[in-house]
């Protein structure tokens, strides 16, 4: 789900700690502690979200369970593989939300890639074929209204493009929100995909595809104002990942002009 907005401005502000891709063949994920994925998965909510939201946590033998049934329609989890790259790395973890719509019809694909992936019997590029082909027939569904995933969270440890081909990694700090935009591309905003210019999408699953993706995000980030009191309000968040693994060590920050 990152994307190529983040490319752009990993590109603008300087901003990278990247590290060579993992082994195909490393398929079993290390299991983060159990505090520090919860506290990871929330941040990517607002505060106010948090207390009454869902946590799912990854058992690297299994796939996401349950930890924290919530109330409020809004799920969180720390996602470890992300599908599209068609390769097995132990160091991604981004932090992403949900609302109701979006655990109902995007959720369920990365559960399905995390079960894939911790039975062990898959291999990279076949979970990647396994879900383009669900996709295609439409088991997965694209969100049939507009909806919101926020992440919020004051690090994310990503794809710094959002061409598969592309499997740089990076750890950055770029609190933003996503509005679903199913199939949306730049054409139908009338701009060109290389402009840095706003609004921005990610729709690596459309690459894969070969045509408009499901799962297209319209990306917002938030204004500096907000991104200030976030990293400020994450930094013993920050630490604590740190010296979990130093991999998770932010260089620099990214900033932007949207206000």
């Amino acid at each position: 789900m990152p994307a190529r907005t983040i490319l752009w401005m990993i590109f603008i502000f300087s901003i990278a700690t990247q590290c060579p891709a993992q082994t195909t063949g490393n398929w079993k994920l290390e299991k983060m502690p159990t505090d520090l994925e919860t506290d990871f998965a929330l941040s990517a909510l607002p505060s106010q979200l948090r207390s009454n939201a869902t946590v799912y946590l990854l058992n690297p033998d299994k796939g996401y369970y349950i930890s924290k049934q919530g109330s409020n329609g809004f799920v969180c989890f720390i996602s470890r593989t992300e599908w599209e790259w068609a390769e097995f790395r132990q160091d991604v973890a981004t932090p992403i939300s949900y609302d109701a719509e979006g655990a109902k019809t995007i959720m369920p694909v990365y559960l399905d890639v995390a079960a894939m992936r911790s039975s062990g019997k898959y291999s990279p590029v076949q979970i990647r074929d396994t879900i383009t082909a669900r996709i295609k027939r439409g088991y997965y569904k694209a969100p049939s209204r507009p909806g919101i995933s926020y992440m919020e969270a004051p690090m994310m440890r990503v794809y710094t493009s959002n061409d598969p081909k592309n499997n740089n990694v990076a750890s950055v700090s770029m609190p933003h929100y996503m509005y679903y935009a199913p199939y949306l591309t730049y054409a139908d905003l009338g701009i060109d995909s290389s402009s840095t210019q706003a609004p921005f999408l990610v729709n690596p699953d459309a690459m894969i595809l070969g045509k408009k993706g499901p799962y297209t995000y319209a990306i917002t980030p938030l204004n500096e104002t907000e991104t200030a009191k976030i990293r400020e309000s994450g930094q013993a968040l920050l630490k604590r990942l740190e010296d979990y693994k130093p991999y998770f060590k932010v260089e620099g920050a990214m900033n932007h002009n949207h206000q």
